[in-house]
């Protein structure tokens, strides 16, 4: 496909590494020039061009802008109805882009992790599915979304990946006072994480694994679900569905 590219933040940067390889022509915007000048050097198919000459040279335009950014941006460009549009954009549904990009089509919001430039990343989605899965479907694991309101709770969701992450982290940090190689018990605590929860069918089925009486995994549980874990995780995530 002969697609555009308007915004080379970190998580726009990651699609067109992840898509690089398929054989698009790929025009990318002069915003976030760093970004944008590194994609082009790294990758032939990779051109930089001006906001408007992209919209009159793609196909399908992915938006990477930040959302208070695009409402000013995308009314001023002359886009066509034979177009497609697919968001990055967290903060401005299907609804209001299509306004904003009218005549073209808005056909998806996408919501990619940095992983997907490598690929094997979850990505959610709303919206065309086959349209999605053409462009990001055959490296990655696309979750299609139902309406808005389930991609904002799968939003406000996936926001526990910090956390666990810090979790990670801080116990790598008391082991590694206890260890000699601190990067390989970092290291071990990722993969043991993250293999565990893969092939797991399900997170319950996972803890009724690890839940032997007395073991180290059920009282370190129990000890942070009694400490008020649970509690305090399920009243962060509330209050990220509150408007910002």
């Amino acid at each position: 496909m002969k697609i555009g590219v308007l915004g080379t933040g970190t998580i726009a940067s990651a699609v067109v590494r992840g898509i690089a390889r398929d054989g698009h022509d790929i025009l990318v915007s002069e915003r976030s020039a760093d970004n944008a000048m590194r994609l082009a050097a790294t990758y032939d198919c990779v051109r930089i061009e001006t906001n408007q000459a992209i919209a009159d040279r793609s196909d399908l335009l992915l938006i990477g802008l930040m959302a208070e950014h695009a409402r000013h941006i995308l009314p001023e460009l002359q886009l066509r109805s034979d177009q497609r549009v697919i968001s990055f954009m967290a903060g401005i549904d299907l609804q209001e882009l299509s306004t904003l990009i009218a005549p073209a089509t808005a056909s998806a919001i996408v919501m990619p992790f940095p992983g997907i430039a490598q690929g094997d990343s979850p990505v959610m989605a709303l919206g065309d599915k086959d349209l999605v899965c053409d462009l990001l479907g055959t490296r990655n694991r696309i979750y299609m979304m139902q309406n808005a309101q389930e991609l904002d709770a799968y939003l406000c969701a996936q926001a526990v990946l910090s956390v666990a992450a810090r979790q990670v982290e801080q116990a790598g940090r008391w082991l590694s006072q206890r260890v000699v190689d601190a990067d390989q018990g970092d290291a071990f605590l990722r993969d043991l994480i993250g293999s565990s929860l893969l092939a797991a069918p399900n997170s319950a089925d996972l803890i009724e694994a690890l839940n032997t009486p007395g073991g180290y995994n059920q009282r370190l549980r129990i000890y942070m679900e009694e400490s008020g874990m649970t509690d305090a995780l399920h009243a962060g995530l509330s209050d990220l569905e509150k408007p910002a």
